[in-house]
């Protein structure tokens, strides 16, 4: 038999990890166990697969515990075996708790056994003689009862064959081999326009799962980040995307975060941002370190400061400040004139998840404390405090004019908070797993779409998206296209549309206003990231079979 190997039960734990919704712990075991090096192709594991495999396992030390060499009848009389009894107790005590149960089990079986006798020779004697006649002759004719309904039964059953076996010959083949499945088992993706793979640019080259993507908001340009410790800027052709369509293959600038080869501890991308010109790109990474590059992929600065992985990284509007968010419990603002660390924030008991500025120097911050904090520069204390999330919050997103912020969790629930008040104004309940991400929509006040209502869109482990009417609190759409847990989604430009990516390896593309799904593209991998370029023509998506996806978008 082949033993499983220590990498092979890493990777297992990994996606299980994953598939359960702990990702920041999925993101620490891949890093310390260096999951990525392992050389596993995660396509070929199947969901929920070390949950199969103990189960398995289960069943097996039940199957020999409940086995005697001397035992012909262990498969007749298997007796059952409580989980915890298997994981706690040897295979020696296991057989002895089987035997006692089945010698307990056979002398309940004899006792009712001899009971039932008795109770029925008791009633046969009380019987007088002509009832017992009539009983008999009744068993008799109900026999033969049962004979003709099973002959007829069988003589229908031979006809309905017939008249089928005749539909099916004057049947078109083509339409018959659709028929019979059933409904789809959701009515919205039976109007959506499947997208072809032909009309898809794969963009081909790192070596693992891609965990980030950006479009620059000056041009062509897409930023990865990946867990091969690697960040990449593709230069997108402006025509139509497709495997056929391109001529040549995009190009490429590799941004490494290591020097040459090296036995350093991982240095996986988890975290990418442009600035508002498109000149720079900031990258966060598992050594703790934030980079800033040069659109040509050179490396401009390295920020050293953080004394652990940084999970969330933003740059301000004006460009003068940059954000980072780390595991090590902290924020810090850096001075972009010269990289110096301008004001580190202290104010979490544990790791800090995600970063977002409410203006050029006013941020809010979220951790898995359960806290939020609005921070100022030049501030040594928060300016507000949130409390209220039962669980960690995983990310916190201020709407475009700054004055509400909306947070989601482990805890089920999404929450709109003001700095007018300490309590949150609106606690969305509806959704039934943890919610991994929010975004705004482009609309309302201060957008380029002011006469368009503002909308929050959540997106959750229970493979949903809810979008939220925010004037008046209110669930508008619960969008149920995905099969698995939901990591991103994305708006247009406009307002208009809502792309969304899930584990389940399909990017939705949403009518806002009808909530229905317009397209649907199936990669052959989980999405992490869904993004649109500035004029709303394009998608991209990064996928976990090391990939990124563009295609375009025409109504």
């Amino acid at each position: 038999m082949g033993a499983i190997t220590s990498a092979e039960l890493n990777f297992l734990i990994f996606r299980y990890l994953q598939e359960s919704g702990f990702i920041h712990a999925a993101f620490t075991l891949g890093y310390e166990a260096g999951i990525h090096k392992g050389g596993i192709d995660g396509n070929l594991v199947p969901h929920g697969a070390l949950i199969t495999i103990v189960q398995k396992g289960l069943q097996y030390i039940e199957l020999e515990a409940n086995t005697d060499e001397n035992d012909e009848d262990a498969a007749k009389d298997f007796a059952l075996l409580e989980p915890l009894e298997i994981i706690t107790k040897n295979v020696e005590e296991l057989q002895q708790i089987v035997k006692k149960r089945k010698r307990e089990k056979t002398q309940s079986d004899r006792d009712k056994d001899k009971g039932k006798e008795k109770e029925r020779m008791e009633e046969h004697e009380r019987r007088p003689g002509g009832e017992r006649e009539r009983e008999r002759h009744d068993k008799e004719k109900e026999l033969e009862r049962e004979k003709d309904r099973a002959e007829r039964d069988r003589e229908q059953d031979k006809e309905k064959e017939k008249q089928h076996t005749e539909r099916i010959d004057k049947a078109n083949p083509e339409e018959d081999s659709l028929a019979g499945g059933g409904p789809t088992p959701m009515d919205v993706s039976t109007t959506a326009h499947e997208i072809s793979s032909a009309d898809v640019t794969v963009l081909e080259g790192h070596s693992s799962e891609v965990f980030a993507c950006a479009w620059s908001p000056a041009g062509s340009l897409l930023a990865s980040g990946s867990g091969d410790s690697t960040a990449r800027i593709w230069t997108i052709p402006d025509g139509p995307c497709g495997s056929i369509t391109q001529s040549s293959p995009p190009g490429v600038h590799v941004l490494k975060h290591f020097k040459g080869r090296t036995n350093e501890k991982s240095k996986d991308v988890t975290t990418l941002d442009w600035n508002g010109e498109g000149t720079l790109l900031a990258t966060g990474s598992y050594d703790g370190q934030a980079r800033i590059w040069s659109r040509d992929g050179e490396l401009k600065q390295t920020l050293f400061k953080h004394k652990g992985p940084i999970f969330s990284l933003k740059w301000n509007k004006k460009g003068d400040f940059l954000l980072s968010g780390s595991v090590d419990k902290t924020a810090i603002v850096w001075d972009t004139k010269t990289w110096e660390c301008k004001q580190q924030f202290e104010f979490h008991s544990a790791p800090t998840l995600d970063v977002d500025w409410r203006n050029n120097n006013s941020f809010a911050t979220c951790s898995t404390d359960n806290m939020i904090y609005v921070c100022k520069i030049g501030d040594q204390r928060p300016v507000k405090s949130f409390s209220g999330h039962q669980s960690e919050v995983n990310a916190i997103k201020w709407d475009p004019t700054g004055s509400l912020l909306a947070s989601c969790s482990d805890d089920w629930t999404a929450k709109i908070w003001s700095m007018k008040q300490d309590k949150c104004v609106y606690d969305f309940k509806e959704h039934t797993k943890e919610i991994y991400t929010i975004r705004w929509s482009p609309t309302g006040p201060g957008t380029n779409n002011p006469n368009q209502q503002l909308l929050l869109a959540s997106a959750s482990f229970d493979s949903t998206i809810k979008l939220w009417e925010v004037e008046q609190g209110r669930l508008l759409y619960s969008l149920a296209g995905h099969r698995q847990p939901v990591y991103s989604v994305a708006f247009s430009p406009g307002g208009e549309y809502l792309a969304s990516g899930s584990l389940d390896q399909c990017l939705h593309i949403w009518s806002v206003k009808e909530g229905r799904i317009l397209k649907t593209y199936r990669g052959s991998g989980g999405i992490f990231e869904v993004c649109w370029n500035k004029e709303g023509s394009k998608i991209a998506a990064c996928f976990s079979n090391n990939t990124v996806c563009i295609m375009d978008f025409r109504m």
